[in-house]
């Protein structure tokens, strides 16, 4: 029997696509878990803001921080009293691994200030 041309090639398509499964896979979770950290500074950033504001006036800033840090993120907020006129909130936001509630790495740090507006600044 005589053997066609090129039939030794016959599976090598799967093969290579099962070996690079994995490497794709890593590739879309690497990506994903960059989105992630972007989000998080995006989140940290503008609960900075907030909390910063109302502290500012001598709000509750630690609501105003974590308003919009529901589900599963979770973060700090700390506001020390005013110095030179000014306040600075300082936001920490846990950085998920993967999937928002699973965990995560070291928290992303953002600070904003203010100008303080409080009872101190009315004299």
């Amino acid at each position: 029997m005589r053997r066609q041309r090129g039939s030794g090639d016959r599976g090598q398509v799967a093969v290579e696509f099962a070996g690079m499964v994995p490497v794709i896979l890593l590739t879309l979770a690497l990506l994903w878990q960059v989105v992630l950290v972007g989000y998080a500074y995006t989140l940290a950033g503008n609960a900075a803001d907030e909390a910063a504001r109302v502290c500012a006036v001598g709000g509750d800033y630690r609501a105003a921080g974590t308003r919009h840090l529901d589900g599963a993120w979770s973060g700090e907020v700390s506001c020390p009293g005013p110095a030179d006129g000014m306040v600075t909130a300082t936001v920490t936001v846990e950085t998920p691994i993967l999937f928002p509630g699973l965990g995560g790495f070291p928290g992303v740090e953002a600070k904003a200030g203010a100008v303080y507006e409080g009872e101190a600044a009315d004299r």
